[in-house]
């Protein structure tokens, strides 16, 4: 049996529980970006290996060099194993990456300005399963629009992809976000960031600390009330990511 990097993605394929629609609401937010992430990186190598057509579920690596084969032993347990998976789509996407894995290490020469296309993709899988195929991806959680090669290639990159990080943008309900600025602490690096979760009736607004989690806050309420003078601007979950990753790496260089 070959203990090969094909193998290993193999066996986290295995390793997921792809019935498990408590981990897919859970992690709905994070698992949306990482789906949308995996289709910017998809549609990179698309429009790179004139591969438009075939996008945005496709053998990526079938496109780089033809004549790259997964380990056969690899092959076949991943055949056997695949029987029982649903869609179609998803058992392309993972013989894709268990063969993306094997043509990484034949090929050490692969270009560097294209991201790995399918990494976001298994840790989605890896924190709910799959998804279903209609006019919108479903991903048993929350639904996005597939949209085409072009706007999903100039899509913002999403690249904080940190287990820490992807828990820390999870959230029951709908989730806003603001960073806090004033002069010295603009937009792109804020004093800090707050965000308010609306889940059903109830409304909470949490700051995330250096204690590295989400803490209930008065911030906003207390700014909408004229109470406190630090300002604040609606952002992105991906720019909310990057102030989680970097305070992340900034404490974690201090410990």
């Amino acid at each position: 049996m070959s203990n090969t990097p094909s193998r290993t993605i193999l066996n986290r394929l295995r390793a997921i529980d792809w019935a498990d629609d408590t981990a897919a609401f859970q992690h709905a937010h994070s698992r949306a970006l990482l789906m949308r992430e995996h289709l910017r990186r998809a549609a990179l190598w698309a429009r790179a290996y004139k591969a438009e057509k075939s996008w945005p579920f496709f053998d990526i690596a079938e496109h780089v060099d033809s004549d790259i084969t997964t380990p056969p032993d690899v092959a076949e347990a991943l055949e056997q194993w695949l029987q029982n998976l649903a869609p179609s789509s998803l058992r392309t996407t993972c013989k894709g990456a268990v063969k993306w894995a094997a043509l990484r290490d034949a090929r050490p020469d692969m270009p560097e300005s294209l991201p790995d296309p399918y990494e976001p993709l298994l840790l989605m899988y890896e924190r709910g399963g799959g998804y279903y195929l209609h006019e919108y991806l479903d991903l048993n959680g929350v639904m996005i629009p597939l949209r085409d090669v072009e706007s999903n290639a100039s899509a913002t990159p999403f690249d904080t992809l940190s287990p820490a990080t992807l828990d820390a943008l999870d959230g029951m309900g709908e989730l806003t976000y603001f960073a806090k600025i004033s002069e010295g602490y603009p937009r792109h690096s804020p004093r800090g960031i707050v965000r308010r979760r609306v889940d059903g009736d109830q409304t909470h607004d949490e700051a995330f600390t250096r204690s590295l989690r989400w803490e209930p806050t008065e911030y906003l309420r207390l700014y909408d009330l004229g109470h406190n003078d630090i300002n604040h601007v609606r952002i992105t979950e991906i720019e909310a990511a990057g102030f989680i990753e970097s305070l992340t790496e900034k404490l974690d260089g201090t410990s």
